[in-house]
């Protein structure tokens, strides 16, 4: 699994170069708003399944495992912005996914091992918040 996430993180890298959102974008970068369509698009996704995770209610390792994964990919997005208000808002969506994996590892856990899902409503909402930041720094 591991090797499929660093396959669509340079998937997602190759795409942005050749978009004109990452420096040394292609040979005929595509106009800004379309870039930023692309990063709000992966921005949607990472955070819809970080949030799908929390819901999820599995382990605390299995759910921090997963949100590593989304941290990762958020990372690699604002690594490859060219516009530096898009960086720091994919940043801010990053922090809020470790926020909700530093949350998730303090949760008490029943007897199965899983966490109340209804605890984590407050970790979905600061997700989605600054997922949505996104857009606002590309207009």
């Amino acid at each position: 699994m591991r090797g499929s996430r660093t396959a669509a993180v340079v998937a997602l890298a190759g795409a942005l170069l050749l978009s004109g959102c990452a420096t040394g974008g292609g040979a005929s970068p595509t106009p800004s708003a379309d870039a930023c369509a692309a990063v709000q698009s992966a921005t949607r996704d990472i955070a819809n399944g970080a949030q799908n995770t929390l819901a999820a209610a599995g382990t605390p390792s299995e759910i921090e495992a997963k949100l590593k994964g989304y941290s990762e990919r958020i990372l690699a997005l604002a690594e490859s912005a060219d516009n530096a208000a898009v960086a720091d808002a994919l940043t801010a969506v990053d922090e809020k996914i470790a926020e909700a994996s530093a949350f998730v590892a303090g949760l008490p856990t029943n007897e199965a091992g899983e966490i109340d899902a209804a605890a984590i409503v407050d970790q979905q909402t600061a997700i989605q918040d600054a997922a949505s930041a996104v857009k606002a720094a590309c207009g």
